[in-house]
C-alpha cells in the first residue's frame, strides 16, 4: 500500500503527536541534550516519542528536509548489510541512523534513516536497486520528512 499523508490542524492532533514535535523542537534548538531529556521536559514517554518521531513534522519543514527511513528484511549472511550500505553510499545517501533486529529464522529487519538531499537518483530507483541485491527479501520506505 502506498504511503498516504494528511494535513491536519494542530488542535485536532492527539497529545502524543504534539508532544513529540515539541520534543523534536527542543532537540533541534539544542535546548535538550538527549531524547530522554526532551521527552521528560514535555511530559512524553520515550516509547511514544520513538513511535511518532519519524512520522510527525511541521509542514514548513517538509520542503526543507529530505530524510527517508527505509525498512529492509535481509538474510542473515555475511556481507548482505554491507552491500546495502555500500549502495546507499554510492548513491550519495548519507546514513543517519541504523537499527537491526536480532536475526530470527535466518532473517533480520534493518531500519535505516538516510539524508537523501544529495542523492542522484529517486528513492524509487534506489529501492529497486536494493531489492535486486542477493539476500534482500524486502525493502520499503516507511517514512519521509
Amino acid at each position: 500500500m502506498a504511503e498516504r499523508y494528511f494535513v491536519v490542524r494542530e488542535d485536532l492532533l492527539p497529545e502524543g503527536i504534539l508532544k513529540t514535535e515539541q520534543a523534536k523542537e527542543l532537540l533541534r534548538r539544542g535546548e535538550a541534550a538527549t531524547i530522554h531529556e526532551a521527552a521528560e521536559r514535555v511530559g512524553l514517554s520515550r516509547s511514544a516519542y520513538y513511535k511518532y518521531k519519524d512520522g510527525v513534522y511541521l509542514l514548513e519543514q517538509a520542503s526543507r528536509e529530505s530524510i527517508a527511513t527505509l525498512s529492509m528484511d535481509l538474510e542473515h549472511r555475511s556481507g548482505v548489510l554491507s552491500k546495502v550500505l555500500g549502495m546507499l553510499a554510492s548513491s550519495e545517501g548519507n546514513v543517519l541512523t541504523i537499527s537491526q533486529s536480532i536475526p530470527l529464522q535466518g532473517m533480520a529487519n534493518v531500519v535505516v534513516s538516510i539524508d537523501a538531499a544529495r542523492m542522484g537518483e529517486s528513492l524509487k530507483e534506489l529501492l529497486e536497486r536494493i531489492r535486486s541485491l542477493d539476500g534482500v527479501k524486502r525493502a520499503i520506505v516507511v517514512g519521509r520528512s
